[in-house]
C-alpha cells in the first residue's frame, strides 16, 4: 500500500466522526441507456450537498493537530467550498472567516451561514472572484489566520480521496472506468491518486464544462495557466487555472481522456435527472453522467462509476437551466422576423405554424423601414424537424428572417 493510500484510508475513518459514507448507486436508467453496468457516487447527497466537505474537514484536522493553537481559517468561496469550511468549523469550535463575492446568491449565503452557525463570518467584497481572493488573503496576513485552499492543498487532496477509498469498499471490486468533473483539480487529484495504486486497471476519464477547461489548457501548455475567459454557469468547476499541485498529480493525463462539455447540454443532463430520477444536481454535479454521450461507444458492458459532485442547485435558476436545454435539444429557437407592415401579414405568419408548434416571446423591436418591422419571436415546439417544415413556408412566402438562436452576443442583449 502506498503512503498516500493508507494516508487516504486513515482520512477516510477519521470522516466519520462527521458523516457517513454517501451512496454508491446503481442506475438502471442510466445502465439501460447506455448498455452498460453504471452507478453514481452521490456526493450530492453529504451533509452540505458536496465532497468539499471532505477537504475542507481533512485540512483543518490535520493542520490543527500540527498547531493546536490554530483558531481561526479563513477561504474564499462563492459556494461548496465556504460550505465545507463553515460545516468543519462548527465542528471544531473553531472561528471562520468566509468571502464571498458581493455576486453571490442569497441562497447560498444563507446556506454557509446555517452551516457555519456564529462560528462563521461572511464577509461580502468583490465583483469577481479573483478580487474576493485577494482580498481574503490580505485578511489573513494582516490577522495571523490560516488560509484554507479549496483545492491546491496535499490536505484537501488526500481528504478528496476519500471518495475512492469508499468507492472500492462499496463495490467491491474495481470499476473498469471512474469518471471525474474537473475544477480545481482537488477530486481527481485525489481519487486518481488512491486508485492507480490500489486499483491500477480502473481507467479514468475527466469532465470539464466548455467555458472553463482548465486542464485542457494546462495539459496544451504542460504547466497551469490562466483561462483570458471563463463561463461562470458551471459556478462549481468554472475555474480559470488549475492548482499547480493538482495538475503536478495529473500530469499523466492524456488530452483525449478529458471530455469537454458544452453548457447548454449540461442543461439537458440536468434536466433528465431530475425528471427521470428525481436526482437533483447543480450544473458541476452533472459532468459525470453528461459525459456518457461522449464516450457510450466505449463503455458498453463496462461497470462505470460517476463521480456526482454536488447538488446545491438554486430552483430559481430552474428557468434558465430549461431555456438552454430546450435551445440545445433544438426544440426552440429564436429569430428576428422582418414582418411586413400591411394587413394579414401577422395572420399569414401564424397560420404557417404547426399544431406542435407554441409562440414563447413576440416583440416587435423597431420599425426597420416604411414598409417592414423587425419581430423578435420564440418558437417551442416538441420535435426540432418542425422547424424544418416552418422555415420552408417562410422562405416559399419570401418572409425574410435570420436565426439568432446561438448568436451570443445578440441572444445576451435580445434573450
Amino acid at each position: 500500500m502506498s503512503d498516500f493510500a493508507q494516508a487516504a484510508r486513515q482520512s477516510t475513518r477519521a470522516l466519520r466522526d462527521l458523516f457517513p459514507r454517501t451512496p454508491l448507486q446503481r442506475n438502471d436508467y442510466l445502465s439501460r441507456r447506455f448498455n452498460a453496468d453504471i452507478w453514481l457516487k452521490r456526493e450530492d447527497l453529504s451533509p452540505v450537498r458536496s465532497y468539499k466537505l471532505r477537504g475542507a474537514y481533512t485540512a483543518m484536522r490535520k493542520m490543527r493537530a500540527a498547531n493546536p493553537e490554530l483558531r481561526h481559517f479563513v477561504c474564499a468561496s462563492a459556494g461548496n467550498h465556504a460550505q465545507g469550511m463553515a460545516f468543519a468549523c462548527r465542528h471544531f469550535g473553531v472561528k471562520g472567516t468566509i468571502f464571498m463575492p458581493v455576486t453571490t446568491p442569497q441562497q447560498k449565503i444563507d446556506k454557509t451561514r446555517a452551516f457555519g452557525g456564529d462560528r462563521v463570518e461572511i464577509v461580502l467584497t468583490g465583483d469577481y472572484f479573483d478580487q474576493t481572493l485577494a482580498a481574503s488573503q490580505g485578511f489573513c496576513a494582516a490577522h495571523g489566520a490560516q488560509f484554507l485552499s479549496p483545492f491546491d492543498d496535499p490536505d484537501v487532496i488526500e481528504g478528496q480521496a476519500s471518495v475512492a477509498v469508499e468507492m472500492l469498499e462499496q463495490l467491491g471490486r474495481a470499476p473498469d472506468l471512474v469518471i471525474l468533473p474537473v475544477g480545481g483539480g482537488g477530486l481527481s487529484a485525489g481519487v486518481t491518486q488512491f486508485l492507480r495504486a490500489e486499483a491500477p486497471a480502473t481507467a479514468f476519464r475527466f469532465v470539464e464544462p466548455q467555458g472553463g477547461a482548465s486542464l485542457t489548457a494546462a495539459l496544451e501548455a504542460q504547466e497551469p495557466v490562466k483561462l483570458r475567459k471563463v463561463d461562470n454557469f458551471v459556478d462549481g468547476a468554472a475555474v480559470a487555472r488549475i492548482g499547480d499541485l493538482t495538475f503536478a498529480a495529473l500530469t499523466w493525463v492524456r488530452p483525449e481522456e478529458v471530455v469537454i462539455a458544452p453548457e447548454d447540454r449540461i442543461c439537458t443532463t440536468m434536466l433528465t435527472m431530475l425528471n427521470t430520477e428525481g436526482i437533483v444536481l447543480e450544473p458541476a454535479g452533472a459532468l459525470s453522467i453528461d459525459a456518457l454521450t461522449d464516450l457510450a461507444p466505449e463503455i458498453v458492458g463496462k461497470t462505470v462509476v460517476c463521480v456526482t459532485s454536488g447538488g446545491n442547485f438554486d430552483f430559481e435558476r430552474l428557468p434558465e437551466v430549461k431555456e438552454r436545454a430546450q435551445r440545445y435539444s433544438g426544440v426552440k429557437k429564436y429569430f428576428i422576423l422582418r414582418m411586413p407592415q400591411r394587413p394579414g401579414a401577422l395572420k399569414e405568419f401564424l397560420a404557417m405554424l404547426g399544431p406542435e408548434d407554441d409562440i414563447a416571446r413576440f416583440e416587435y423591436l423597431k420599425k426597420s423601414a416604411r414598409n417592414f418591422g423587425s419581430v423578435l419571436i420564440g418558437i417551442e415546439t416538441t420535435r426540432p424537424e418542425n422547424f424544418t417544415a416552418l422555415l420552408d413556408q417562410l422562405d416559399a412566402a419570401a418572409f425574410a428572417y435570420r436565426d439568432i438562436t446561438k448568436d451570443e452576443l445578440l441572444a445576451e442583449f435580445l434573450i
